[in-house]
C-alpha cells in the first residue's frame, strides 16, 4: 500500500514511518510549513534516510494567515473563555493540503501520529473522510499491535535505536510541544500536574513580563471588513502591510512585551481535561483590537448575536468541524457583520498588557451629539421617562406585595 504519512521529523512520526515500512508499505511524507521553527530540509534527509520514497514540503503560512487565523479572529473564536485555537485552526489545513497533495501523487491512504487521547486525530480524520472518497486511514497509536509494540516514548525510543533511526529526544524531555504562526503549546510530563507551574525557560515567543521593556510600546491596527491590513509602530514611524508580514511582525514585537501567555485546563473533544499552556502573541493583540472597533462599528443587536455565536463558532473549530455544513452558514453570518468593521485602533503594549488608547472609524456609530453628557443635542432626555415606564410595565405587573 502507497501511504501518505503528515511527518514532522520527530520520534513518534520517524517510528511510524520505520513501522510502515518494515510492514512492507511505501511511504510518501508530508511536512507542512504553518511557522513552526524546524529545519525542514533536515526532516525531509531524515526521511529519506529512514526509507520514505518521496517528501513533500508545503508552505502553508500564508493560506494559514489569510483563510485561517483572520477567519477565527472575525468571530473572535475563543474556546472556553480562553484558548485561542492555534493548533485547531492549523489542522484542517493541513489535511485539505494532504488531500491534495494525494491527489497528485494518486494515494488513497492516509498516516498521522496523533495519539487516541488527543483532539488532532479528530481534526485530521474528518477532513479525510469528508474530502476524499473510499479513503483508508492508518492512525497507529490506535492499532492493537502497534499498541503491543509502544508503551510509550521509552518503547519508542529502543526501536529508534534498533532500527537506526536518528534520534535527538530522550526521556527526559519535560512536555511535549505543537508550534505555529498563531501560537506554541505545551502539554504533558510535567505539566500533566495542573498545580506545577512552568519553568520560565520553556516559554520561547514571549518574555516574562519581568524581562519585557519598562518602556510601552505603541502601534495602531488598521482594519478593512474586520481583516488587519496595516499595523503602524508610532513610536518608530515603521508601516508594515501584508497578512504573513504584520502578523509576524506582531508576534515578534507581542512576545518582546510579555503578551500571550496563557496557562488553562480545557475539555478535549474525546471527554476527558486537558492541562495545556499556551502563548499567542499576534492572536492576542489582534483579538483585543479587533473586539474594540466592533464596539465603535456594529449594532448592539449584532453584537449580541455575534457573542452568542462565538462559542458555537470556536467548539466547531476546536472539535475538528471545520469544513463542515455548520461552519459554512455560522460564518457566514460572522462575515455579513464584518462588512462595517473597518477602522483604527490604537493600542500600547506593556508588560504583558494590551491597553486600547482609542478607536476612528468611517462607520462609527458613534454619535457625540447624542451622547454628550454637555449638551443636549439631538436626544430629549423627556422621552426617558416614558421609555423607563413601558420597561417597568412587567415589573409592576409581576409585584404582589
Amino acid at each position: 500500500m502507497k501511504i501518505l504519512l503528515a511527518y514532522s521529523g520527530g520520534l513518534d512520526t520517524s517510528v511510524i514511518l520505520k513501522w510502515f515500512l518494515n510492514k512492507g508499505h511505501e511511504v510518501v511524507c508530508y511536512i507542512a510549513d504553518v511557522g513552526q521553527e524546524d529545519d525542514f530540509e533536515k526532516a525531509k534527509k531524515k526521511a529519506l534516510a529512514i526509507g520514505a520514497s518521496k517528501v513533500i514540503i508545503d508552505d502553508l503560512k500564508e493560506e494559514f494567515v489569510k483563510e485561517y487565523i483572520f477567519t477565527s479572529l472575525k468571530a473572535n473564536a475563543v474556546y472556553e473563555s480562553k484558548y485561542l485555537l492555534g493548533t485547531s485552526i492549523a489542522r484542517p489545513l493541513i489535511a485539505k493540503k494532504m488531500v491534495e497533495a494525494a491527489e497528485k501523487e494518486g494515494i488513497k491512504a492516509f498516516a498521522h501520529g496523533c495519539t487516541g487521547k488527543g483532539n488532532d486525530q479528530v481534526r485530521f480524520e474528518l477532513v479525510f473522510y469528508q474530502l476524499v472518497k473510499d479513503v483508508v486511514i492508518l492512525s497507529p497509536w490506535k492499532d492493537e499491535e502497534f499498541l503491543n509494540k509502544f508503551q510509550g516514548r521509552k518503547d519508542m525510543i529502543a526501536y529508534a535505536q534498533e532500527n537506526n533511526i536518528p534520534i535527538s529526544s530522550t526521556l527526559k524531555k519535560p512536555y511535549s510541544m505543537d508550534d505555529n504562526l498563531m501560537h506554541i503549546s505545551y502539554e504533558s510530563g510535567i505539566l500533566e500536574d495542573p498545580c506545577v507551574a512552568p519553568k520560565e525557560d520553556m516559554f520561547l515567543k514571549t518574555k516574562s513580563p519581568q524581562e519585557a521593556p519598562d518602556k510601552a510600546t505603541n502601534i495602531t491596527i488598521e482594519f478593512a471588513k474586520g481583516i488587519p491590513v496595516k499595523v503602524i509602530n508610532n513610536d518608530i514611524n515603521e508601516e508594515i502591510i501584508g497578512a504573513l508580514k504584520l502578523f509576524t511582525y506582531l508576534n515578534k514585537i507581542g512576545g518582546e512585551n510579555a503578551i500571550g501567555r496563557d496557562d488553562l485546563v480545557e475539555s478535549r473533544f474525546v471527554g476527558m481535561k486537558s492541562r495545556g499552556v499556551y502563548e499567542t502573541p499576534a492572536g492576542t493583540i489582534l483579538l483585543k483590537a479587533h473586539i474594540d472597533l466592533e464596539g465603535l462599528t456594529l449594532d448592539k443587536e449584532v453584537i449580541l448575536l455575534k457573542d452568542s455565536l462565538m462559542p458555537k463558532i470556536a467548539q466547531v473549530i476546536y472539535n475538528g468541524f471545520w469544513f463542515a455544513p455548520e461552519m459554512s452558514f455560522l460564518m457566514a453570518a460572522i462575515n455579513n457583520s464584518q462588512e462595517q468593521v473597518n477602522g483604527k485602533v490604537h493600542l500600547q503594549l506593556y508588560k504583558g498588557n494590551i491597553i486600547i488608547k482609542g478607536r476612528e472609524s468611517p462607520n462609527s456609530l458613534y454619535d457625540k451629539n447624542i451622547a454628550s453628557m454637555d449638551i443636549h443635542g439631538n436626544y430629549d432626555q423627556k422621552d426617558a421617562k416614558g421609555f423607563i415606564k413601558l420597561q417597568a410595565l412587567r415589573l409592576i405587573a409581576g409585584n404582589k406585595k
